[in-house]
């Protein structure tokens, strides 16, 4: 099994410490790197280039949002799983926006940690109803608006999987393509709808109706 490679940005030592430990008992999860604070996270990102990143938000300095803005900047390919508080909820949304994947509470259970990197590094979009409400409730992302049309009947079936969480992989089974065919349709639908990541798709197919 091949493991998934996580590096942990959070300014309080005592936390990373912890997520280690959890993680690397973990059979298919290593922890390659850590980093104290959002700039120091981008460069090890490069450096190391992590399948995963989890990423705290508040941090002195260049915080998580910003520190993720840069790495999509930087067109990398890490998926980023956002940490946040309860307290934090208002800080989710410019991050997801920013292009994380998804987000866990600090106070997560570690099974259900590791359920989330897992997911994440399979494709899936971690929203969960209050947030994906909060994204659409905005005016101020219209990104795609009144070009569904555009799309190919076969593209309008990936998108809806998409929105439901699939990762590429899971959208081949059910449509019975390659995976490389189905990565070409959700290239064709971001470009089409002008849309930056599967966030932004999903989030998208939900406002226009097109999931169960």
């Amino acid at each position: 099994m091949a493991e998934i490679r996580v590096l942990l940005v959070d300014d309080h030592q005592v936390v990373r410490r912890g997520l280690r430990t959890f993680l690397e008992v973990q059979e298919d999860i290593e922890v390659v790197g850590e980093a104290s604070d959002g700039d120091e996270g981008v460069a090890r990102a490069e450096e190391l280039r992590p399948d995963v990143v989890l990423m705290d938000i508040k941090m002195p300095g260049t915080d998580g949002i910003e520190a993720l803005r840069k790495l999509r900047a930087l067109a990398n390919p890490a998926k980023v799983l956002i940490v946040t508080s309860f307290t934090e909820q208002r800080t989710v949304v410019p991050a997801l926006r920013a292009g994380a994947s998804g987000y866990v509470y600090k106070d997560v259970d570690p099974d259900a940690l590791a359920g989330a990197i897992r997911s994440v590094h399979a494709g899936h979009v971690l929203l969960q109803p209050e947030v994906a409400g909060a994204l659409l409730a905005q005016d101020d992302h219209g990104g795609g608006q009144g070009r569904g049309t555009t799309l190919t009947e076969r593209e309008r079936e990936v998108l809806g999987l998409i929105a439901d969480g699939r990762s590429n992989r899971e959208i081949a089974r059910a449509l019975v393509l390659s995976e490389k065919t189905v990565k070409t349709h959700v290239s064709n639908i971001l470009m089409k709808l002008d849309l930056a990541d599967r966030t932004q798709a999903a989030l998208w197919a939900v406002r226009h109706g097109m999931t169960d």
